[in-house]
């Protein structure tokens, strides 16, 4: 069975410290560690694209389309949605947008909201997203947790109650009546690998699709360290934190993708995969995918 395999691209800093600190270009080292990673491995995965890390740097998505991966939106500042009015989360989407399509010629079909802040005080986000185009969003966590999560939330891909959105939430393994994160992020460094797997077979066995997440610091052991010899301020609870266990990411990533299968969310839903847009000088004449990455 196919499973989705999910990146947020975007750099540490903005991620885990501020989201106003500026994008470093330890996220283009990163990106092609992990393409490469994934080209190893024979998987392609859907890519949420966070718009400042892209207009940055602007070479790393039409590298990310080159190599098969499907791109979807990060939103654009990775501000939390929770903390949004309905019109600021309108802007920030339509310039992630703009972005993806400006340097890849493609619209993005999926959402991602930076750090699962699709919470139950902005439920009003999913018809935006519907009236935008998007055909899918992998924002909501089906946990009781501190910082997001709606518990209630159906644990594996349905339409949203008031539009045609497809809600794909990440992974959970239920036990003693709860929904336990065990995949992705810093899961994926503290939770035993066998338990992943579990997680991940016992939704197959239920003929449903697991998703797991990550991001491209991730394979790098040394990041947080990095970014302390940079002269960024990272406290010792969060070095903590954030390092332990870092080294495991990529060995059980590997285990992960040699038992089960995975692909884009695109593909595990069986969405329409992004259109890519007419050029100018063009009507109904299509371009193959070498031609689009070319005029990108």
């Amino acid at each position: 069975m196919l499973n989705a395999l999910t990146i947020d691209l975007e750099d540490w800093g903005q991620s885990v410290l501020d989201p106003r600190l500026p994008v470093t270009d330890h996220v283009i080292v990163n990106v092609d560690r992990l393409l490469d990673f994934l080209k190893h491995h024979g998987v392609q995965a859907t890519f949420f694209a966070l718009g400042k890390v892209c207009e940055q740097f602007p070479q790393i998505l039409p590298a990310v389309a080159e190599c098969g991966h499907e791109i979807a939106s990060h939103g654009y500042g990775h501000l939390r949605v929770d903390r949004l009015t309905p019109a600021e989360f309108t802007e920030d989407l339509q310039r992630s947008v703009d972005i993806i399509e400006s340097q890849t010629g493609r619209r993005p079909v999926g959402y991602r909201a930076p750090q699962f802040s699709i919470t139950q005080d902005c439920m009003w986000a999913g018809p935006i997203l519907s009236e935008h185009g998007f055909r899918y969003s992998s924002s909501i966590f089906p946990i009781h947790g501190l910082r997001y999560g709606i518990g209630g939330w159906p644990r594996f891909p349905g339409f949203w109650p008031t539009c045609r959105l497809i809600e794909f939430p990440v992974t959970t393994l239920r036990m003693f009546g709860l929904n336990l994160p065990v995949l992705g992020g810093g899961y994926t460094r503290l939770m035993p690998a066998a338990v992943q797997a579990h997680a991940i077979r016992r939704a197959n066995e239920t003929h449903e699709p697991a998703l797991l997440y990550m991001h491209p610091y991730e394979l790098v052991p040394d990041e947080v360290d990095s970014f302390r010899r940079d002269g960024f301020k990272v406290s010792w609870p969060r070095h903590v934190t954030q390092a332990l266990w870092r080294s495991r990411v990529a060995p059980r990533l590997s285990r992960l993708l040699r038992q089960f299968r995975f692909a884009p969310v695109c593909k595990v839903l069986a969405v329409s995969p992004p259109k890519r847009m007419a050029a100018p000088d063009e009507l109904a004449v299509e371009m193959g995918p070498a031609a689009c990455l070319a005029g990108a």
